[in-house]
């Protein structure tokens, strides 16, 4: 279990340390272009939800934030014992949403920088924290899938 809340402190760590950099070395709106028409690193603050929805409503998310982490936790401690998959899925999401949740309650907003075109779409600025929960619900659905099909083939064979 320990191994899964290092994933976590790693992620939080990166996250608050990337973001450090962005806001003591960059203005807002400044953009640096890793890879032109792709990537770029752009200073961008968000006082919303993901793609800025529910713009200054703290409250809510300090809620909704704090019940998330204590559910992640109670359920990467019952569920995650011998299942590593579903234990790095739980650590990168609990480490994302520590990190954009010291954003909101030390900056009131969170730091973005991660700026992409993808297809010429010009996707949302984000962060490492985003990038964390995202990569571990990712995680979380295959390893639904996996036990699902497990299941069928108790049942089944």
């Amino acid at each position: 279990m320990f191994y899964y809340y290092l994933i976590a402190m790693f992620v939080i760590m990166l996250d608050q340390v990337t973001k450090w950099f962005i806001e003591h070395y960059m203005y807002v709106g400044e953009s640096i272009p890793i890879i032109d028409n792709f990537f770029y690193i752009t200073s961008h603050r968000n006082r919303g939800a993901a793609w800025g929805i529910l713009q200054g409503q703290m409250w809510l998310f300090y809620v909704i934030t704090v019940v998330v982490i204590i559910g992640i936790i109670i359920y990467l401690q019952k569920n995650a014992k011998g299942k590593k998959l579903l234990g790095v899925s739980l650590a990168l999401m609990l480490g994302g949403a520590i990190g954009n949740f010291i954003d909101r309650v030390f900056r009131q907003e969170v730091v973005d920088f991660i700026h992409t075109y993808i297809f010429s779409y010009n996707f949302p600025v984000f962060n490492i924290a985003d990038s964390a929960l995202v990569i571990g619900v990712g995680l979380l659905i295959i390893q639904m899938l996996l036990e699902e099909r497990k299941s069928k083939e108790k049942t089944n064979g």
